[in-house]
């Protein structure tokens, strides 16, 4: 169990120091905010309290220092200045280390414990609590904070249950001695006989005489972690008129004066671990594959008994999908509030001012997407920061505010989300990426290409139009990283750029990789699955409306000529065409297009399986999954089709056993 405790810790203690990071790099733009150093300081008791309690002494020693300098800050002894700011980020990180060797993951080099702890106090004089941070001697009473020493009554009774959250009650008492002399009675009156003694109960209280020169907030914050379950007066004693008796936190009484065993309380969440979370999600995916091959079956056999244990069956499968898809959607503000200190101390290395925005950070994401997503949001920021940002000099001659802007962003499209990263910078200069793409011999000098094919060069391995390689960039591997992490997870890369305003790098990511709701179709002999999120309607393909289009594969839907792809043509299958064709009209990034089939099946839950190494690079399929009657379907990306027609189009190439394609699509608006 303590085991579990200290891996709780380790967690919360990282999102401690997220937290920690945000409201530093908040705090360096105003520095006269006081509710976000209020923010930063409670970040670093809570990591102080709860590595002293777990027994993370090292931890708690570093990190109480630190915690003094933000006392005073908070109470406006001291001024937040930028070597504050640097020292705290580092000491950030140095706590960081501390949790990996604790971890058994490397080891934390102590002298830089000591080197931040003795730039800390050079930087804000002697601390006025500094001896607190030390082990203090029985019967040795460590230095008060300067001021008037005054004498308190502490009256603490922790709720019965104290124990089980892993709360070592006498700790606490250790850290109140630290803030002067102590005196402790232990009141056992609560105490039951032995053979009705739960060991996992408390059933002691303490009344406490604490001599300090701490203020009253000093005092309550040792208790921080456990006061609202606990009762706790803490009253100043007389010659201490100017202190108010705290209000007491009560955990209830037993008839006679006994101390009542509370109840506890309900937790709002609970940390489950991912492996679990994963096998959970892949069970559901198996349970839908079982119960599409029960539907089939009760289909099949047409009993109407059969049949209604089946449709239940498939709506309680439908919500336990709906719910377990949704405990592993999370939103992306902690994956992009980490940016800030990466845009923090590039802009420092570099010599140049940024500010990073962001947008739409409480958009979920599958967690399994958001894993993969740091490597590419990091190449693409460094690329900005270096490539595109230029110095404050070159931006104020270029009548630009000096200090650049870079936003990250993300919004909800339909099956996807658009994470979107742009900065207000040079821009892309085309020629220069063209002349550098010739000179690498990626493209041949007399190539003919768009202005969008130039730009996706950049994504080719190797290509960089850096000429001397920085620690930041120049070495042609950061963008070919970005395509490759996208494509992995079924996305798609998009550049768009201003030359002299600014790039911005589009990423189209799935919501989830692992069930979507999508329409089975039928192709020949063959299934196929299109996401049910891009499609908008199906139309039926007649003789006539052939007729209509003087051959061009294009269909007139309610007055709007839309073009469409023939998948049997498209995939080379080799089958006379039906004499009724259904066309389904999907919402694509260029716009509508149609896919014609044979049949459309209808609504199919549809559980995503990886094809292998084989299959990898097949852009327009995204996945496959089994059907009732186990067979397998491939999952179609609508958006990779027209866009794989389309780049076909512009490079005037023929389309595979769409001789007409180019002719047909010509003149469409894209």
């Amino acid at each position: 169990m303590i085991d579990q405790y200290k891996q709780a810790f380790q967690e919360e203690a990282r999102e401690l120091l997220a937290e920690l990071e945000s409201a530093l790099l908040e705090l360096d733009q105003n520095r006269g905010d006081r509710d976000v150093v209020g923010r930063a300081f409670r970040a670093l008791h809570t990591i102080k309290g709860s590595g002293a309690m777990f027994g993370f002494d090292d931890i708690a020693g570093f990190t109480h220092h630190l915690e003094g300098a933000f006392d005073r800050l908070r109470n406006g002894t001291l001024a937040v200045t930028a070597d504050l700011i640097r020292l705290s980020l580092g000491a950030s990180d140095q706590i960081k280390a501390m949790l990996d060797e604790a971890a058994g993951q490397g080891a934390a080099d102590a002298s830089r414990s000591e080197a931040i702890l003795a730039e800390v106090r050079q930087l804000t004089g002697p601390a006025p609590a500094e001896a607190a941070a030390a082990p203090v001697a029985a019967g040795q009473t460590p230095l008060a904070e300067t001021g008037v020493t005054r004498q308190w009554r502490i009256r603490f009774r922790p709720g019965g249950g104290v124990l089980l959250n892993g709360t070592n009650p006498l700790l606490l008492l250790a850290e109140l001695r630290a803030l002067g002399r102590l005196e402790v009675r232990v009141d056992t009156e609560a105490v039951p006989a032995l053979d009705e003694i739960d060991p996992e109960q408390c059933y002691l209280a303490w009344d406490l005489t604490l001599e300090t020169a701490a203020p009253r907030e000093a005092i309550r914050d040792v208790f921080i972690f456990v006061e609202d379950d606990s009762e706790l007066t803490i009253e100043a004693v007389s010659g201490a008129a100017a202190a108010t008796p705290a209000p007491a936190k009560r955990a209830g009484n037993k008839p006679g004066g006994a101390p009542a065993q509370t109840a506890p309380q309900s937790a709002s969440s609970i940390r489950v671990s991912c492996d679990k979370l994963d096998q959970l999600v892949n069970l559901v995916g198996e349970l839908v594959t079982v119960q599409a091959r029960l539907s089939e079956a009760s289909a099949r056999f047409n009993d109407a008994e059969i049949l209604d244990i089946a449709e239940s069956v498939e709506q309680l499968t439908a919500a336990l999908r709906e719910n377990s898809m949704s405990i592993r959607m999370l939103p992306l503000r902690s994956t992009f509030e980490r940016f800030r200190r990466l845009v923090h101390d590039l802009a420092i290395d570099l010599g140049k001012d940024v500010e990073l925005s962001i947008e739409g950070a409480d958009t979920e994401l599958d967690k399994t997407v958001i894993d993969q997503l740091n490597d590419p949001l990091v190449h693409l920021i460094r690329n900005s920061m270096d490539h595109g940002v230029e110095p404050p000099a070159a931006r104020l001659a270029a009548g630009k505010p000096s200090k650049a802007r870079i936003h990250l962003a993300a919004t909800h499209s339909g099956a996807h989300v658009l994470i979107r990263v742009s900065d207000d910078g040079r821009g892309l200069d085309v020629e220069a990426v063209r002349a550098r793409a010739i000179e690498q011999g990626l493209i041949e000098g007399t190539a003919r290409l768009s202005e969008a094919e130039i730009f996706a060069l950049i994504f080719e391995p190797g290509f960089s139009t850096a000429r001397q390689v920085t620690d930041v960039s120049g070495r042609g591997v950061g963008m070919d990283v970005v395509r490759r992490n996208v494509e992995a997870l079924h996305g798609s890369v998009e550049v768009a750029s201003q030359p002299g305003a600014g790039l911005t790098v589009t990423l189209r990511l799935p919501l989830t990789l692992a069930i979507i709701d999508g329409l089975l179709v039928r192709v020949c002999d063959s299934h196929f699955v299109l996401p049910l999120a891009n499609s908008l309607e199906c139309i039926e393909l007649t003789g006539a409306a052939l007729e209509e289009a003087h051959g061009n594969h294009l269909a007139n839907v309610r007055g709007e000529m839309i073009p469409y792809v023939r998948l049997r043509e498209y995939f080379q299958m080799d089958a006379a065409r039906p004499e009724r064709e259904q066309i389904m009209v999907v919402d694509t990034e260029y716009g509508r297009y149609g896919f014609a089939v044979d049949e459309v099946l209808g609504d199919h839950q549809t559980v995503i399986k990886n094809l292998g190494k084989a299959y990898r690079n097949v852009p327009v399929v995204s996945g496959a999954t089994i059907l009732g009657n186990g067979t397998v379907a491939l999952i179609l990306d609508p958006h990779r089709l027209v866009q794989n027609i389309i780049q076909t189009v512009s490079l005037d190439r023929r389309h595979v056993g769409a001789a007409r394609t180019r002719q047909e699509f010509e003149g469409v608006e894209i």
